[in-house]
């Protein structure tokens, strides 16, 4: 058996060096891609959750500071006359709610949120993909500078045709102003 020459493994050494670069690159990518699709996943959930409680209490929970206001403190009462929680505390991310578990961005050791707007009739939910090639990266959603957390956000979800390029009051007077 023969040992391989000086050239050869050289060869060998830039191949097998090519191959760890490239594959270095790949799999940063599906981990971003990974971390994209879980945070579409998560205001996807969050979105079902919020149908549901809609279906049962008649509204969403409203929000305050980008978050619903939906968990319950110990001022948090019940309205014996309309059955409504009274006192309801906003909810931090990763925390239960009247909704159920909230999720947690991917990235949020790094200061990255999700952000929930709504006034009670309709809701949008945000989020930060770090993919601009990802189908949901939306540029209409950048310009209206919203923060998720400490980035941008750049794609989200909304009730029914609620637009995400608007604030809710803008699309409220828009259908007023229609009527």
């Amino acid at each position: 058996m023969k040992n391989f020459s000086k050239p050869e493994l050289k060869a060998i050494g830039i191949i097998l060096g090519i191959l760890a670069v490239v594959s270095f690159f790949n799999f940063r990518i599906s981990l971003r891609r990974a971390r994209d699709a879980q945070r579409m996943s998560d205001i996807g959930q969050i979105a079902d959750n919020l149908n549901v409680y809609k279906e049962r209490v008649g509204s969403f929970p409203v929000s305050q500071n980008g978050k619903l206001l939906a968990c319950l403190g110990s001022d948090t009462t019940i309205d014996l006359k309309t059955g409504a929680y009274v006192n309801l505390l906003a909810c931090n991310w990763d925390s239960e709610s009247l909704i159920g578990k909230l999720p947690i961005d991917p990235n949020s050791d790094a200061g990255w949120a999700y952000l929930y707007i709504s006034d009670g009739w309709t809701y949008q939910i945000y989020a930060n993909l770090e993919g601009k090639d990802e189908p949901d990266y939306k540029q209409v959603i950048i310009k209206r500078n919203l923060n998720c957390g400490t980035k941008i956000c750049n794609a989200g979800k909304a009730y029914s045709r609620t637009p995400l390029d608007k604030s809710i009051e803008e699309y409220e007077n828009e259908l007023k102003a229609k009527q």
